[in-house]
């Protein structure tokens, strides 16, 4: 399990930094548990304490999230395929 990075615990300076230098590629719900892109419209709905960031798909599977239904179409159907077994 990694340390899942928090949108509420980041200033919004070090949160671009982040994202310029490629430390944050996705961003996930922690809620409802699913990841996504950062471009990505459902995840620029939800609410900043809900947002948690990770590095790689892998981190985010790791932590237990499932990908995006919208910005992660085949990701996520694949996802459930794997599930359903």
């Amino acid at each position: 399990m990694f340390n899942v990075l928090k949108h509420s615990e980041l200033t919004q300076s070090i949160l671009k930094s982040k994202i310029r230098n490629k430390e944050i590629c996705f961003g996930g719900n922690l809620r409802l548990k699913i990841y996504g892109k950062l471009s990505c419209k459902s995840g620029k709905r939800m609410k900043p304490e809900n947002r948690v960031f990770f590095k790689t798909e892998k981190e985010a599977l790791e932590n237990g999230y499932r990908p995006c239904g919208h910005c992660l179409k085949m990701k996520y159907k694949e996802w459930i395929y794997l599930t359903r077994k």
